[in-house]
């Protein structure tokens, strides 16, 4: 889906940045998670835990627009 700004020119989607950042996401809150789990609150570590479930959706949504072809 590309739209056109006229001053900008053609505008795109920034799927890979969004994949670089759930990746992100993924590795501090797994290892969030784990930490929190071993030594403090586990009420924190569940949180962290559903949050890497949020980031792993989110790779595998953003790997299905990407093999479609979306820019980005």
């Amino acid at each position: 889906m590309t739209h056109y700004d006229p001053d900008l020119g053609p505008v795109r989607s920034a799927l890979t940045l969004r994949l670089w950042l759930a990746g992100f996401g993924l590795v501090f809150c797994a290892v969030g998670a784990g930490i929190c789990f071993v030594t403090g609150p586990v009420w924190l570590a569940v949180v962290f835990g559903v949050l890497a479930v949020v980031a792993v959706v989110d790779i595998v949504v953003i790997t299905r627009r990407k093999r479609r072809g979306e820019p980005g």
